[in-house]
């Protein structure tokens, strides 16, 4: 997906928008001018997700009012099949990877026959055996989201992909298939790193810096040995630029096209232009990570000619002379002996003359 000097970018979609085909392809063209990987929507069918009695979040609640059930909200917010399959069409178009979040099996069937690459597992159905197995039945990368979760739950959630993957799943018998046992066997630990990025969050919407607690991403890049990301509901874009710098290959951010609309997300998502400024910053904080090896690069060596210093007679020095401290210095260009071997110079006798501000060539 990605290397260590680059970022995978996904352009969170979601629901914003809000239920109309019309805006869902507008946003596919927001996100492929902004430059993002891919963009991601959310698959579900409201009946499959929430009862009726089900209240809404209190974000929720705070952009959308009380009134209605969580139920009603998402009812009005799903695309059917073929508005997906329109979606898919848009993206193709675009040249931008169409991803889809699924909460249901059957979501997982649709977007399977949709061509996804890869599966996102979001932070609210860690915990669900069913959509887990149901995904790792795919044999695709997944992408899975941890806010709300544990250490543990963090574990849970792999051992039972990696059981799924390597065909020692049990349901319905309690400890089996749903441990660490599939998880720390030799080939699981290999699919993990092969097949799973985990994404830090917190599942707050939006998100407060103090409660983002960024430094567990790389507690789970050392435990489980597989790459890190982070879905960043922060308002602001630093804390997405310090997780790539720390280590994250994929970063998932919201936007929408406009925030004044109505909807659970938009107040807390990127508007067009942000997104494309997010972007472009994203990609130079990767680019500026390079290799980790400490050394100059093309253009700094050829900067050293201007900004170092020689060593070069301070007064003119006759052949057979001894070099001093009173008759050398250090002066640009950085183009003859380098500041290093001026201790080494000092006693030695020149092999020439040298006037004054010449390179000394010895």
């Amino acid at each position: 997906m990605t290397t260590t000097s680059a970022v995978f970018v996904i352009a969170e979609a979601g629901v914003n928008h809000n239920g109309r085909l019309d805006l869902a392809l507008e946003l596919v063209d927001t996100a492929a001018r902004a430059g993002a990987d891919a963009i991601k929507f959310q698959t579900f069918r409201a009946e499959s997700l929430a009862t009726r009695s089900a209240a809404k979040a209190e974000y929720q609640e705070k952009a959308t009012g009380k009134a209605g059930s969580q139920l009603d909200m998402l009812r009005a917010l799903e695309l059917d099949e073929e508005a997906h399959r329109k979606v898919v069409e848009r993206c193709q178009e675009r040249r931008i990877e169409f991803m889809s979040t699924p909460f249901d099996v059957d979501s997982v069937g649709l977007l399977t026959r949709l061509g996804v690459k890869r599966f996102k597992v979001p932070s609210g159905e860690i915990d669900n055996p069913l959509l887990l197995r149901a995904i790792a039945q795919q044999n695709t990368p997944v992408i899975l989201s941890t806010g709300m979760a544990t250490l543990a739950e963090v574990e849970g959630a792999l051992g039972i992909l990696t059981a799924a993957w390597l065909g020692q799943e049990r349901p319905g018998k309690p400890g089996l298939g749903q441990g660490p046992e599939s998880l720390w066997s030799d080939r699981g630990k290999v699919l993990v790193a092969e097949r799973v990025t985990l994404l830090h969050c917190t599942s707050l919407y939006p998100a407060p810096a103090e409660a983002v607690n960024l430094r567990a991403m790389q507690t789970m890049r050392d435990a489980f040995e597989t790459r890190v990301g982070y879905s960043d509901h922060t308002l602001g874009v630093g804390v997405s630029a310090a997780a790539v710098a720390l280590g994250a290959t994929v970063i998932e951010k919201h936007f929408t096209l406009d925030r004044t609309m109505e909807g659970p997300d938009h107040k807390a998502s990127l508007e067009p232009e942000e997104l494309v400024s997010f972007v472009a910053m994203l990609r130079d904080v990767a680019l500026s990570l390079g290799s980790a090896r400490k050394m100059p690069t093309a253009a700094e060596v050829a900067m050293r000619a201007a900004a170092r210093r020689s060593l070069v007679a301070a007064t003119p020095i006759r052949k057979g002379e001894a070099f001093t401290a009173a008759n050398v210095a250090l002066k640009r260009p950085g183009t003859g002996m380098s500041g290093r071997s001026y201790d080494a110079l000092l006693g030695r006798t020149a092999s020439r003359d040298y006037a004054e501000d010449d390179l000394i060539k010895e």
